[in-house]
């Protein structure tokens, strides 16, 4: 019941950003909004994802100690692999490499949370 009403929370979250990504860059790509609507419609996707932020606080909450203790590991070895990564590449920028949209940040930590995951579950199985 724990893990279905997570995804359940979780799953109409992204389906609420997805609609509002679409509707965000069709409105923005239409040409006819006004200069200071563009930085609201802009912005508009980051209201359903304060919602899966949320879904994904409740799901930590809902967690036993030894889950929520696998998924602080998990996430500070996120952290700290993000932090590594993107200074490296900050400082790289610096010699000629080229800029990297800060949208490529969140993925990054995604996939160090994973494998983050999977390492503190091996530590602990």
């Amino acid at each position: 019941m724990m893990k279905h009403r997570y995804l359940w929370e979780l799953g109409i979250s992204l389906g609420a950003y997805a609609v509002a990504l679409v509707a965000s860059l069709y409105l923005l790509a239409d040409g006819r909004t006004g200069a200071s609507l563009r930085p609201v419609l802009s912005l508009l996707p980051m209201i359903p994802a304060l919602a899966i932020c949320w879904a994904v606080v409740r799901q930590l909450r809902r967690m036993d100690e030894l889950q929520r203790k696998m998924q602080f590991e998990a996430l500070g070895l996120a952290f700290a692999a993000t932090a590594i990564a993107t200074f490296s590449y900050g400082f790289l920028e610096n010699v000629g490499f080229p800029r990297i949209s800060m949208f490529a940040v969140w993925p990054l930590m995604a996939g160090f949370w994973i494998i983050g995951g999977i390492v503190s579950r091996r530590r602990y199985a």
